[in-house]
């Protein structure tokens, strides 16, 4: 039995599929049943290696590693990094083909600490995503500094820091926007 569309109900079907939310992981292409990422913090030497997404859902006990690995090495504290900034580091190192892990300089950061890095520093914002989970400071094994960089500038995800001098690249969920050289 064949099935037709009249062209009425063609563009009915297509106003009302523009009309639905589009799912948060519709901008990574095709259907993808997991999304992994690995990470290295440089400063307490933890790694993780997991799924963070799998079948279209975060996965708790993964979000819960990864805000473990990216918590602030200063003084402990824990906190939920953003899943958009975790899609867009999925992205990223799909974009560059990396293999290793993203070396963590800096993740979250509390207050307290970002108080006293902007104190005797005038790189660090006072009011910086970091606090919020939002941001993050990587460098990539094996990945030229300046290709990590226009991997975020192409996918425009948010703010792109780059800092070759220190060897890191500042990626964030915040608005696009870009600084450093």
């Amino acid at each position: 039995m064949k099935h037709t569309l009249s062209r009425r109900k063609f563009l009915k079907l297509g106003m009302l599929a523009a009309a639905l939310p589009v799912p948060a992981f519709a901008s990574q292409g095709p259907f993808e049943p997991e999304r992994r990422l690995s990470f290295h913090s440089l400063h307490t030497g933890e790694k993780a290696e997991l799924p963070y997404w799998v079948e279209g859902e975060y996965v708790p006990e993964s979000l819960a590693d990864i805000n473990h690995v990216l918590r602030d090495h200063r003084t402990g504290e824990v906190a939920a990094i953003d899943t958009r900034l975790l899609d867009l580091l999925h992205r990223v190192s799909a974009a560059v083909g990396a293999s290793r892990p993203f070396q963590v300089i800096s993740g979250y950061r509390s207050p307290a600490s970002n108080q006293m890095l902007a104190k005797n520093s005038s790189g660090v914002a006072t009011r910086s995503l970091h606090m919020q989970g939002k941001a993050i400071d990587v460098r990539l094994p094996g990945i030229a500094l300046a290709d990590l960089r226009n991997a975020g500038l192409m996918l425009r995800g948010g703010g792109v820091g780059y800092y070759p001098g220190s060897n890191f690249v500042h990626l964030d969920v915040g608005r696009v926007r870009t600084w450093g050289g």
